[in-house]
């Protein structure tokens, strides 16, 4: 599709060595290859990435990315910490290419964790990205449990955790409410730059199934996976 090759958009894929949940998860075999490597493959069969990142402290991780396609970037070990969050991992990929981010028009972050999303879904989302009114796209799953039927405690009474409506409504009656999976973030490099946030103020869900978007954290969720790349 010529419109979705004709912004130039840069794939980050964070993978830092550590894991409590499950040590070593992102070289972890899963059907014949690393789980990185599902991620990364993915990305190379989409036809609008013009760079494809792995940020990771860990050289074995670098080694293994640069092995499937992926251009390695040693993450600083401050930036690797089990309570390191996201957004300075992604400034950090931008700024390591210098002059050359005017380049691009999005950043794409895709979690090695969540194998079971693949180009075709990456694909569909950047095509939506493009032919809506937005500025960023997040995959989501539609929540199970709305927590807009939560409460919360103020000076030790309770109430609505939006309104004190909506706790006693039916379900089907309230706003459909979504969760990030994880497994998909696209956003406009100037908005993200601007505001160093992924959400935007014009941004649109990505709906995905609940096996698509499985994230692997620990060994119950790897066997998942295992099992159902098999099917």
């Amino acid at each position: 599709m010529e419109l979705m090759i004709a912004k130039k958009v840069l794939a980050i894929i964070p993978a830092r060595g550590g894991s409590k949940g499950l040590p070593r998860k992102n070289i972890l075999n899963l059907a014949g290859k690393p789980l990185i490597a599902w991620t990364i493959e993915a990305c190379l069969q989409c036809d609008f990435f013009e760079k494809v990142l792995v940020s990771s402290d860990d050289e074995e991780i670098l080694r293994i990315a640069k092995k499937f396609g992926a251009e390695p970037l040693l993450r600083p070990k401050e930036l690797a910490s089990d309570s390191s969050l996201t957004l300075p991992v992604i400034v950090h990929a931008i700024s390591s290419l210098g002059n050359t981010i005017k380049d691009y028009d999005y950043i794409a972050l895709l979690q090695p964790t969540s194998p079971l999303r693949g180009a075709t879904h990456i694909e569909q989302a950047y095509y939506m990205l493009l032919t809506n009114d937005a500025t960023s796209i997040i995959s989501v799953t539609r929540s199970t449990n709305s927590p807009l039927k939560s409460f919360v405690s103020k000076n030790g009474y309770l109430e609505g955790i939006v309104n004190d409506e909506y706790p006693f409504m039916r379900r089907q009656d309230l706003p459909t409410t979504y969760q990030a999976n994880g497994a998909i973030y696209i956003v406009d490099i100037e908005e993200f730059l601007a505001k160093q946030s992924l959400l935007t103020a014009k941004t649109i869900p990505f709906e995905m199934d609940v096996e698509s978007s499985l994230d692997i954290d620990t060994e119950s969720d790897l066997e998942k996976a295992r099992s159902l790349l098999k099917q």
